[in-house]
């Protein structure tokens, strides 16, 4: 059975196949066409998939959708009917979008999907609520038999929060909450009064949080305002959000400015103006109450299931600091969230949920977060050679002691090999790796490399092996979850963040040998087997795919070395 997985039209378009009961290939719309967060149809995606497994467009069984629009499209007329006379502008400009192409989105998908193979196919295209699209996402490629799933994220069709149980590859929904109520808004609510792009930079204000002081009265203040105010907590961490206070139900826009201004006393910062102390208190009472709901979740899936595993997914599991407070509480034995599990990872999600009803498989587990594009060393010089740029070629056994000097004595490096990853985190095949060991690396990277805000932490890469002798917690291999470092570690500065947390990557010889063996050997020249890993872009574009992009890239950013391997064979090498 063949069957393909697709996510569009809202943000992070995305599209997945799976041929004879794996996943062979999976990319995000907005690493081909270059468009950060690209909505669109997820056209060069699909031809992406489809060519790399060797198959025909004829040869798919399924499409499968990554969501059920009906549903969506009634809680939005729900809404603004609640709501009439408000938002009325908003409804007329969304109405025609909805009438032409979303109400009826087999009709859409199949005449896109026929204008893409030039064929006229009669396609079995099948919806997967949202929410399930997440949770197999999560469970799926997971190792657990059994496990509570939570979803969370903005909103679905209609919920929110999800909890299910998870059995011997059967996923069944236990509890939801439904819109407005979302966790997901109300974070998005504050990003957007602090300045930043919503459904984009929730992940500015998680970073800024740090910053803020917990203990300052003005912080107090703003929990208190969120908690009596914005949004009622259960302690089964179900929310009622103050519909009073926000817009975003029929609207816009999030929030009302003038009257976030009044309730707060502080000004909505504009994007462009300089960062106070009272945004990072700000940023730190909205990540606390986040934290405190989440917890409050993870307390009551288990009460629910009894089991000891739990699988995260959905927008807000990238919050990777309540992520590691979950970890850390220690109320289950394992957590997991997946390397995509946001709308993107809808598209696997929505094939993986539909393929588990569909055939006799009974379980699948351990997909590969490296299923994008790969390029032949033709390829490569085509492009290094197009550019006028000089490279040579390196054999295997001298490439990592070669890097591994060069990242010592300071140098940043590009790293581009085999398989691009799929999701948000780059995992070590489209990376930027540095020496964690300076103090000034974190400033330099942000400024001259990556042209982003200096607040902005970055990750350490780690061996699976060393790990327990920097961080307190000692897996995570999608950089999913924050940890503590260890007291009395002060050799990593440039990915310790102010709270002395540090979003880790594990990394062993299964998961990335390249990067396993380079880490192995700057562990002899630098002594610790950690690099700072970062995504391979510059802010406001997405991660590179190509080697074309890769050298665009290197040539626009202050990168001292560019690395360019293909799966195999020898490698390529340009400084």
């Amino acid at each position: 059975m063949v069957v393909l997985g697709i996510s569009a039209y809202y943000h992070d378009s995305a599209a997945a196949l799976i041929v004879d009961d794996k996943v062979t290939a999976a990319i995000c719309e907005e690493r081909l066409s270059r468009i950060k967060h690209d909505k669109s149809f997820p056209k060069r995606a699909i031809a992406f998939c489809v060519e790399y497994s060797g198959i025909t467009y004829t040869d798919i069984d399924y499409v499968v959708f990554y969501e059920k629009p009906f549903r969506k499209f009634e809680r939005i007329l729900n809404a603004h009917i609640f709501h009439a006379p408000k938002g009325f502008k908003a409804f007329v400009e969304a109405m025609p979008i909805w009438l032409k192409e979303r109400l009826d989105m087999k009709s859409t998908i199949m005449k896109s999907l026929n204008k893409l193979c030039q064929q006229k196919i009669n396609w079995d295209i099948r919806f997967v609520e949202h929410h399930l699209s997440h949770a197999a996402m999560a469970y799926f490629t997971s190792t657990f038999e059994n496990a509570a799933v939570l979803v969370v994220d903005a909103v679905g069709e209609n919920a929110t929060t999800s909890l299910f149980k998870a059995i011997g590859g059967k996923i069944e929904c236990i509890k939801q909450q439904s819109f407005p109520n979302s966790v997901g808004l109300l974070y998005s609510a504050f990003t957007y009064f602090l300045g930043f792009q919503v459904n984009s930079d929730e992940y500015k204000v998680m970073g800024l949080a740090p910053y803020g002081d917990l203990r300052a009265e003005q912080t107090q203040r703003f929990i208190n305002i969120i908690k009596t105010k914005l949004v009622s907590i259960g302690d089964d961490g179900s929310i009622i959000i103050n519909q009073e206070y926000f817009t975003f139900m029929v609207g816009l826009k999030m929030v009302d400015d003038r009257v976030w201004i009044k309730l707060f006393g502080i000004a909505k910062r504009d994007t462009n103006t300089p960062i106070k102390a009272e945004h990072k208190n700000l940023a730190a009472a909205i990540q606390c109450v986040t934290e405190e709901i989440f917890l409050k979740l993870a307390a009551h899936i288990k009460s629910l299931t009894q089991c000891h595993n739990l699988c995260i997914s959905g927008g807000c599991a990238l919050n990777c600091s309540a992520m590691g407070k979950i970890k850390a509480n220690g109320l289950f034995t394992n957590v997991f969230v997946p390397f995509a599990p946001g709308d993107d990872g809808g598209a696997i999600g929505a094939a993986l949920a539909f393929h588990s009803l569909a055939s006799d498989t009974r379980f699948l587990s351990n997909v590969s977060p490296y299923q994008g594009c790969n390029y032949e060393n033709e390829e490569v010089e085509k492009a290094i050679k197009a550019e006028g740029l000089e490279f040579y070629f390196a054999q295997e056994d001298s490439l990592y002691d070669k890097i591994a000097v060069s990242l010592s004595h300071g140098n940043i490096v590009g790293w581009f090999q085999g398989r691009m990853e799929f999701g948000p985190r780059a995992l070590g095949n489209r990376s930027i790796l540095a020496d964690p060991r300076a103090h000034s690396m974190k400033e330099r990277v942000n400024a001259k490399v990556k042209y982003r805000e200096a607040f902005r932490p970055f990750a350490p890469v780690v061996t699976q092996d060393d790990a327990s002798r920097f961080f307190e917690d000692y897996y995570s291999p999608f950089m999913m979850f924050t940890t503590l470092v260890k007291q009395g570690i002060t050799l990593i500065p440039a990915v310790t963040h102010v709270d002395n947390t540090a979003r880790i990557q594990t990394v062993t010889k299964v998961s990335n040998l390249r990067l396993y063996q380079l880490l192995k050997a700057f562990e002899k020249y630098a002594g610790i087997p950690i690099l700072l890993n970062t995504s391979f872009n510059v802010m406001g574009e997405p991660i590179v795919c190509t080697p074309v992009d890769a050298i665009k890239t290197f040539k626009a950013s202050g990168l001292d070395i560019l690395v360019i391997t293909r799966v195999r064979d020898k490698d390529c090498v340009k400084n």
